[in-house]
């Protein structure tokens, strides 16, 4: 395990570390049945450790490592030393009650993420939103909680934006349907601002903006939104990320993840340019 690893962040290390494990695991010949009988839980612990997609106890990682046969002193001490970074808290944890766990892995793997190429068809991307309008959108689905409540998921939502202004933020590239830039939440004001938020938002040299317009018609994404994530480590898969009203699917063999690329790609070439894209926001803002 080379020290790049071991200097990123939490969700890299989980997800290399799970993939170390799993590695293991299969090279002994142990079934995720067995394996999760010996730390005392069932397959489906198995799983979600070797996808990176909970934190590890020191305990159940020594167990599974004498299990796979793991003897080298110095090995299972390399491995052992990422527990405690795998199990880092993120930003966002302090407001964790009010996230789904499927939402929950999201958040980790973005900021993670060196590129993040996305296709909205409903709503700006959340990465693109400005307060108020993220207020009006969060309303949308959570009206009948409190004000408090609300108001934590928006905080939320604005803290989560932050990574693409500080140094070394993630590449991000947005494809957004006009339809969801024509789509009213609030008042023409919280429309207004949150265009002009979009348009200083895509003169930032890490993040690029096309509309893909009515006059498209039919085109490659016509299945929905997704969002595909690349990151730094070679270690890590490309993973599309789809999510649904009560849960997510994260897509991640490679075949499926070309044909999200080639879908995003298509659709790319289908939308205005950057400059168009400008162009056309500059007209719809003017007009509210």
């Amino acid at each position: 395990m080379n020290s790049s690893t071991q200097q990123g962040g939490p969700t890299v290390v989980r997800i290399v570390l799970g993939t170390q494990l799993r590695r293991l695991r299969e090279g002994a010949g142990i079934s995720r049945e067995k394996a999760g009988e010996h730390i005392r839980a069932s397959h489906a612990k198995i799983s979600r450790l070797e996808l990176g997609r909970v934190g590890f106890k020191e305990r159940d990682l020594e167990d599974l490592l004498t299990l796979y046969q793991v003897t080298d002193p110095a090995e299972r001490a390399a491995l052992l030393d990422l527990v405690k970074p795998a199990n880092v808290r993120g930003w966002w944890q302090q407001d964790g009650d009010l996230l789904p766990s499927w939402f929950e892995m999201y958040l980790r793997l973005e900021q993670e993420a060196a590129y993040i190429r996305t296709f909205q068809v409903q709503f700006v991307p959340g990465l693109l939103q400005s307060e108020d309008y993220a207020r009006r959108v969060i309303l949308a689905g959570h009206g009948a909680e409190s004000a408090y409540e609300v108001d934590r998921r928006v905080r939320l939502r604005m803290n989560r934006k932050k990574m693409l202004v500080e140094p070394g933020g993630p590449q991000f590239w947005a494809v957004i349907d006009e339809a969801a830039l024509r789509r009213p939440f609030g008042t023409p004001e919280v429309m207004r601002d949150q265009l002009e938020h979009i348009l200083e938002m895509s003169e930032l040299p890490n993040v690029t903006v096309q509309v893909l317009p009515f006059t498209a018609g039919s085109h490659a994404a016509a299945g929905g939104p997704f969002t595909l994530l690349r990151f730094a480590e070679a270690d890590l898969p490309d993973v599309v990320y789809l999510e649904q009203l009560n849960s997510a699917v994260y897509v991640d063999k490679r075949s499926d993840v070309e044909d999200y690329l080639g879908v995003i790609e298509q659709v790319s070439v289908q939308a205005m340019t950057p400059a168009e894209s400008r162009a056309v926001i500059r007209e719809m803002r003017d007009r509210w």
